[in-house]
């Protein structure tokens, strides 16, 4: 920040704003990086790694579009400044399936159409991932409190129910068969 005249605080023109760089590892892969300071990090995924599963939607935390996974917790994107993530391990919806192929719970969510413009699909992926890594065998309820803070228009969230009570099924049907 500069002082103007009258002694009010002027924000710093964009070619004097402090830069630095950071390492990360996003799914897997060690990134190098030279960022603003005020960056933050659902921009610098999106603008300079090209990330761009992970999306920029209300930049306050409300809707959860660019959830992403910081050293195993989930995190929106949106609300941290990149320069905070320096060393962090982190993982975004690409790293979800980095073969291509889907993902059991990606899997049950296309089988029950718990999607359709994709926008959100980020937020609701973690926040099942968290869930059924804690809560094995959750109960509608239990998928109801996971997804709060994770905004929807296009699904009415009863497919993602769905799909999330079918991905637990399959995991008890897989571990009883092993």
């Amino acid at each position: 920040m500069t002082t103007t005249q009258d002694g009010s605080a002027d924000a710093l023109p964009d070619d004097e704003v402090p830069t630095r760089t950071i390492t990360v590892r996003v799914n897997g892969r060690r990134r190098r990086v030279t960022i603003e300071d005020r960056a933050l990090l659902v921009d610098v995924l999106r603008q300079e790694l090209h990330l761009t599963g992970t999306h920029a939607g209300c930049y306050n935390g409300d809707c959860a579009a660019c959830t992403v996974r910081v050293d195993g917790r989930i995190a929106k994107s949106c609300l941290l400044l990149a320069a905070s993530v320096d060393g962090c391990e982190l993982q975004t919806i690409e790293g979800m399936a980095p073969q291509g192929e889907l993902g059991d719970i990606q899997q049950a969510f296309w089988e029950s159409d718990a999607f359709q413009c994709g926008f959100c699909v980020a937020g609701h992926l973690f926040a099942i991932e968290d869930l059924l890594e804690s809560t094995p065998e959750p109960s509608e309820s239990d998928v109801r409190k996971a997804l709060i803070g994770n905004l929807c228009r296009c699904t009415g969230y009863t497919n993602l129910v769905k799909a999330t009570l079918l991905v637990a099924q399959r995991r008890r049907d897989a571990a009883e068969h092993a």
